[in-house]
């Protein structure tokens, strides 16, 4: 298909409409409609915008029919298992990845950008300490707007730069002490001396008491799950950092807004589902009892089932087997293989992936289904699952705000509406209180 074929829409009693197509690197080509409503005086109706390209994009692509999740035209699982966090971080945001210069200039933004503000402490204060974490980091994230004016200026280059060190640099420093405040414990403070992930296992793990001693395995686990969860193309989430930014609202307030969503269960949730429908079913002996539940809950598709099933990829998650031996590399080296818990999740694992019935649905594990396992060995509570997805998925967020920024053809979100309410009338007659 070359670029300048188009499409001819046809609409009864009017002359026919040529509409360009536009052609994409992977996937699927776009019908280009931005004329339509001028040319027509019709709009394109797409309830939940499943068929419609909202952007151009050149950072993620995820191609459901081949499996495919790549991240500036590399292949997720091969990043996870060569490059580590804050190498991916670069890639998402410059389109390639370090040399060792510049990650070396990265890696110390970073640091210096951890810690948070001594009044940001005082914040947490104001929440009860049985508060879900994601309403703090929705409260949280959003409040760096306050102390960084200067970040409003989303035209200057080196404030779009420093607003990227400085989210992605404290997301965890903001998770860990959203976590600490909710059991009662002194927040610790990031150490300049460890890595992004083994900062992140201190800050949430760490008493002032305790010597703490990096582990590499459990640091590498964590890398890998972040890597794997650092974007996924226009999901709900990611869109709702390009709308909220459309309007040049601060990158804090969108990144709050993207929380937001994400906090949602159909979104975010799917990792503390899992873990809680593996609690429901108890022990490996009443593993039978989840093919009583995948027929119970599934009506076609695993649309019940959080864990198993994919909603997106036809086929195969290239993800999962990256998650799946992160998880085996975690319980080995903690010892939870043989553990209640862990044992039913590989005893269904086994279920899932041989059973006829869930091979024929395809409701086999998902990385939700590793992910909570991974987070629940490490030690987060599942209320702070989505905690972590938000800080893996923030360095992509901040790559998508500023691509959408500098789009020529960036304008403020208008999306149209199909209205379906009372027609016009006239107002006849006054209600008398």
């Amino acid at each position: 298909m070359n670029r300048q074929q188009q499409a001819t829409l046809t609409i009864s009693g009017e002359a026919a409409v040529q509409l360009p197509l536009l052609v994409s690197t992977h996937g699927s080509d776009c019908l280009d409609i931005r004329s339509l409503g001028a040319r027509t005086g019709c709009f394109a109706y797409d309830s939940g915008f499943t068929s419609t390209a909202g952007c151009k994009s050149g950072i993620s692509f995820v191609d459901s029919a081949q499996g495919q999740l790549l991240y500036r035209g590399y292949p997720v699982e091969q990043l996870a298992e060569r490059c580590n966090f804050l190498e991916v971080a670069y890639l998402l945001r410059h389109g390639e990845l370090p040399n060792a210069g510049q990650l070396t200039g990265f890696r110390a933004a970073i640091a210096r950008h951890a810690p948070v503000h001594e009044q940001m402490v005082k914040f947490y204060e104001g929440f009860r300490r049985d508060a879900r974490p994601m309403a703090v980091m929705v409260g949280v994230v959003g409040a760096l707007s306050a102390f960084h004016h200067e970040a409003a200026d989303v035209s200057d280059a080196a404030q779009r730069t420093l607003s990227f060190h400085r989210i992605v640099a404290r997301m965890p420093t903001i998770v860990a002490m959203a976590h600490k405040y909710s059991i009662g414990q002194p927040f610790m403070r990031p150490r300049p001396d460890l890595d992004y992930s083994n900062n992140f296992l201190y800050m949430m793990f760490a008493t002032p008491r305790q010597e703490y001693r990096p582990n590499p395995v459990l640091a590498s686990a964590l890398d890998r799950l972040l890597t794997v969860y650092a974007d996924y193309g226009q999901d709900a989430a990611t869109a709702t950092v390009r709308m909220a930014g459309s309007s040049g609202a601060n990158p804090f307030a969108c990144v709050s807004a993207a929380i937001a969503c994400l906090s949602g269960p159909a979104h975010g949730g799917a990792s503390e589902a899992c873990l809680a429908m593996l609690e429901e079913i108890g022990d490996a002996a009443r593993a039978t009892r989840f093919v009583t539940l995948v027929r119970e809950r599934d009506g076609g598709g695993g649309a019940g089932l959080p864990g198993f099933g994919q909603r997106v990829f036809r086929q195969h998650d290239p993800r999962v087997n990256v998650m799946r031996q992160a998880c085996d590399d975690v319980l080995r080296e903690l010892g939870l293989e043989q553990s209640r818990l862990f044992k039913l999740a590989r005893t269904i694992e086994r279920i899932a992936l041989e059973d006829p019935y869930c091979v024929e649905q395809q409701l086999q594990p998902t990385v939700d289904f590793y992910g909570s396992l991974i987070q629940k060995a490490l030690g987060i509570p599942p209320s702070m699952f989505a905690c972590t997805l938000a800080l893996a998925r923030t360095a992509g967020w901040m790559a998508q705000w500023e691509e959408m920024l500098s789009d020529p053809e960036y304008r403020i979100a208008r999306p149209r509406q199909l209205y379906n309410g009372v027609a016009r009338r006239g107002l006849t007659t006054l209600v008398q209180s």
